[in-house]
């Protein structure tokens, strides 16, 4: 990196990570003097874990539909600005192979660490300088600007500072809620936050009951709230997992319950009315083991009492079967924490941010992106989006 002096600066980055890196190669591209400061002792770390190792870069649907917050709609212009078309366009001249999973979700062909280096590469081009592992022990308003202390015993000041230092998800790879102790430091509102994008826990008399589950994994349509996903969904020693919870994980509110359709798009009862007037015979977890796997299928029986024959089952049963599997309705008693969440629902309250730069209106030169901010996208590649756009919107403005 460049080794401009670090007291003349125009824009001082808090956080290396996606949308700290696309911020700086914004704003050393238009010739702003850069420094980046990071704690970590590798730049982009969640991007090299993210997608398996191959980072789910972005997702072709994305629209302010696919995020939450007090005010999604506030994502809407930088998007608008800086779209999914836009970032793979980047990763096309960067040389760099991907192929489109499900749903629209896009990851490198070999390596998320080639994002990274793109990234990089971008900041090198720009002339920006980086300091990792290094803390802000102090970051103050001074006159015009900011000044800020570091843990090297620097003192660096700027006219503007960026926070992208994301939210508490993952601390064991350093995350902080650092950037919501600096927007209460300069009066800013931060709205309630929580683990999200995370599996779900049982109590443990439930957990003992499904505990021959563990492993078992279904195509599922999960309900809470406001959200419907349908992905797939994993039984795990701790309660449930998989694409459909994590993502239901953000409509979860803790005391509520969660309904699961664990065969969905097939007429439960149907099919069982018919196995029992074909062969009525045959043991009912049998069955429902040609509709559901069949430990699932066994569970379920179970749970219902349904331990023998079709034949010896009425209508009703066979209704409440078909209820158990496509109307289960469970209350997890919490989930597996910022260990291992995905991101960090909610954040820097977007009301006291320009939608256009990211910029706090009432702190001139003071910038939030990425997911400190109160925007949350689905899983999928939306809160990477995210990350690019608003670190894009700021790049043009810092």
């Amino acid at each position: 990196m460049s080794a401009r002096s670090a007291n003349a600066l125009d824009v001082l980055i808090v956080g290396a990570g996606a949308a700290g890196m696309m911020c700086a190669g914004e704003a050393g591209r238009r010739g702003r003097r850069v420094l980046v400061v990071d704690h970590a002792r590798a730049p982009g770390e969640k991007i090299r874990i993210s997608g398996g190792g191959r980072c789910n870069f972005t997702n072709t649907g994305t629209s302010p539909a696919n995020f939450l917050g007090e005010n999604p709609r506030f994502s809407t212009s930088a998007l608008r600005r800086y779209t999914q078309g836009d970032f793979v366009r980047r990763v096309d001249r960067a040389g760099i192979a991907w192929h489109e999973k499900t749903l629209g979700q896009l990851f490198c062909d070999e390596s998320a660490k080639q994002i990274v280096r793109m990234l990089m590469d971008d900041m090198r081009a720009g002339g920006v300088e980086m300091k990792l592992g290094v803390l802000i022990d102090r970051l103050e308003r001074t006159g015009e600007g900011f000044e800020a202390r570091l843990s090297d015993g620097s003192v660096v000041r700027a006219p503007s500072v960026v926070i992208a230092t994301g939210g508490k998800s993952i601390p064991k790879m350093g995350a902080t809620g650092w950037a919501y102790e600096v927007a209460r430091q300069f009066g800013l509102r931060v709205t309630d936050t929580r683990p999200a994008l995370v599996p779900l826990t049982f109590e443990a008399g439930l957990l003992e009951q499904l505990k021959p589950l563990a492993g078992v994994a279904v195509d599922a349509v999960a309900q809470a709230g406001e959200g419907r996903f349908a992905e797939a969904m994993l039984f795990t020693h701790r309660g449930l997992s998989g694409p459909a919870i994590l993502q239901i994980s953000s409509y979860w509110k803790e005391g509520d319950p969660i309904t699961l359709a664990m065969a969905p798009g097939q007429d439960v009862f149907a099919r069982l009315k018919t196995a029992k007037d074909e062969n009525g015979k045959q043991a009912v977890h049998t069955a429902l083991a040609q509709i559901v796997p069949r430990r699932l299928a066994e569970s379920v029986a179970a749970r219902e009492g349904a331990a023998g024959k079709l034949a010896e089952l009425s209508d009703k049963r066979l209704r409440a079967l078909d209820a158990a599997v496509n109307g289960w309705t469970v209350k997890p008693v919490g989930s597996e924490g910022y260990r291992t969440a995905e991101v960090t629902l909610g954040g820097i309250d977007t009301a006291v941010l320009d939608q256009t730069t990211m910029a706090v209106k009432s702190v001139p030169g003071l910038f939030f992106i990425g997911e400190a901010v109160d925007i949350t996208g689905w899983l999928g590649g939306y809160n990477f989006q995210w990350a690019w756009s608003s670190g894009w919107a700021a790049g043009q403005a810092c």
